[in-house]
C-alpha cells in the first residue's frame, strides 16, 4: 500500500507545481497546516479519499486521475458491474471501491466502503475533510462518531453529515460492515 501512497502523491506533487500552486496555498486551500500537506505532498502521510476529492478539485483535475493516473474517459455515463470498479487503497481501516472513476467532471464521489471489525480496542482514527458526506449502510452494523455524538446505523439506515466535522466510522459486532459513501 505504501507504493500506491507514494504513486498518488507524486501525481499530486507534479500536478501542483505544474499549476504553480505553493505548499503553503495548498494547505490553506485545504484548510490544513503546511507541515500535514507536506506528508501528504511527500508521500509520507496517506490522504484520506474525502482529502484526495477535495485536492482534485483545486487542481482542477478529475479525482480519478490522482488515483489511477489515467485521465477518465466517460462523459455521458460510466457503468460498473456487480463487485466491479477501480479499487482504492487508502486507508488501513478502511476499503474503498470507487464506483464512477471513468466519469469526467463528477460533482461527486461515490464509494462503496467495507470496514472489519476492529480486533484491537483502539479508537478508530478521525477524519475531516471540506464538504459534505452522505453513508448508507448496506450490510452490518456500522459506528459512526462525528462532533461528540456516537451513532449506530443498521442495514438501511443512512447518515448526512458535514464532513468539515471530524468522523470515523467502525463495524459493530463480528461481521463487517459495508456502505455506500458519497463524497460531496
Amino acid at each position: 500500500m505504501q507504493e500506491k501512497i507514494i504513486e498518488i502523491a507524486s501525481r499530486i506533487s507534479e500536478l501542483r507545481e505544474l499549476s504553480d500552486i505553493g505548499l503553503e496555498t495548498m494547505a490553506e486551500k485545504l484548510g490544513i497546516s503546511v507541515d500535514a500537506y507536506k506528508q501528504y505532498d511527500s508521500g509520507e502521510s496517506d490522504i484520506p479519499a474525502s482529502m484526495l476529492f477535495e485536492i482534485s478539485q483545486i487542481l482542477n483535475v478529475d479525482m480519478g486521475l490522482l488515483l489511477t493516473g489515467e485521465e477518465p474517459r466517460m462523459h455521458i455515463f460510466a457503468v460498473n458491474r456487480k463487485g466491479k470498479g477501480t479499487e482504492v487503497e487508502r486507508r488501513v481501516d478502511y476499503n474503498y471501491l470507487n464506483l464512477a472513476s471513468n466519469f469526467i467532471h463528477k460533482k461527486a464521489e461515490p464509494f462503496i466502503v467495507s470496514v472489519d471489525p476492529r480486533s484491537d480496542a483502539n479508537f478508530p482514527s478521525m477524519n475531516s475533510h471540506p464538504g459534505q458526506e452522505f453513508d448508507y449502510v448496506i450490510s452490518g452494523t456500522l459506528k459512526v462518531w462525528i462532533h461528540d455524538n456516537e451513532i449506530i446505523l443498521e442495514e438501511g439506515d443512512s447518515i448526512y453529515f458535514d464532513s468539515n466535522f471530524a468522523h470515523a466510522m467502525e463495524a459493530v459486532g463480528d461481521e463487517p460492515a459495508k456502505f455506500l459513501a458519497m463524497v460531496l
